[in-house]
């Protein structure tokens, strides 16, 4: 669907000249919050048709948040969720789960059922929600573990494999379905930057070969430059930035160049005191 008529930009801004891009996700004016604490304020934001949109912030700005709410897994306390031109917050439980036959997660701990096979993973979501024979989901199995290169090894168990092995056997399964839209929380967390790298170049090699959409959390400077299409950055459960990676390196907002730069926060004397009394109150 070609919301031609929105006057949305990629950060809420009127363009006319984006008037035309097809926006396969909408976020408009999303508020969540946990309790009383206000995480996401108002936030406004499109994904476009095939490309890979990184989502960059500090520990606690909402990331994740965001992202369980682009997959329904959180209501909001107000404002819309659009995937693929419907409004996912107001959807039942069994119109959701039909729409989220086409998107396939990776979530940060891989979560991986261990009780089952490597292979027994990856074809779940087929056994749950298809009617294909088991000799065309074994078929399947080999294809999805051979493009995420762990080709042969269906019959292990999640245990028996290493954390880079477990990312790549999530991916396997997030893409069993052939699904449209990909969302990988925080991939490469807890990886050593070898490992994380082919991760990246993993990420491409299933864009390629699959033409998806794809949702990236992360906070890592370096896959964000691998990996992006356009950057989005958020802080204080707000957008401060949209755009390419190199808007992103232009930027002169002085909260991209920190993160850029790697500068830590500077505290006050009442912050630093405030912490201080924290540490040693009994």
């Amino acid at each position: 669907m070609l919301f031609s008529r929105l006057c949305f930009t990629t950060c809420g801004r009127q363009l006319d000249s984006e008037k035309k891009i097809e926006n396969i996700i909408e976020v408009r004016n999303l508020v969540a919050s946990y309790g009383e604490r206000v995480i996401l304020d108002r936030i406004n934001l499109q994904v476009r048709r095939g490309e890979t949109l990184v989502i960059l912030g500090g520990s606690g700005s909402g990331k994740s948040t965001l992202l369980r709410h682009m997959i329904g897994l959180h209501r909001p306390v107000s404002g819309e969720v659009f995937l693929k031109g419907k409004d996912i917050t107001k959807l039942s439980e069994e119109e959701l789960s039909k729409i989220l036959r086409k998107v396939g997660v990776v979530f940060q701990s891989s979560a991986l059922f261990n009780s089952l096979t490597v292979g027994d993973n990856v074809a779940l979501p087929l056994r749950e929600h298809t009617r294909l024979e088991e000799s065309t989901i074994q078929i399947m199995i080999k294809i999805k573990l051979d493009m995420v290169g762990l080709s042969g090894c269906e019959n292990y168990m999640p245990s028996e494999l290493s954390g880079g092995m477990r990312k790549r056997a999530a991916f396997a399964r997030a893409i069993s379905m052939d699904p449209e839209i990909l969302f990988c929380d925080e991939p490469s967390a807890g990886l050593d930057p070898i490992v994380a790298a082919g991760l990246d170049q993993l990420i491409l090699k299933l864009k390629r070969a699959l033409k998806m959409t794809i949702v990236v959390v992360t906070h890592e400077m370096a896959s964000m430059y691998t990996i992006a299409d356009r950057v989005v950055m958020l802080h204080g459960g707000k957008i401060i930035f949209c755009g390419t990676v190199e808007e992103f390196k232009a930027s002169d907002n002085e909260r991209v160049r920190q993160f850029i730069e790697r500068r830590p926060a500077e505290y006050g004397e009442y912050e630093l005191g405030r912490y201080a009394r924290a540490l040693t109150s009994r």
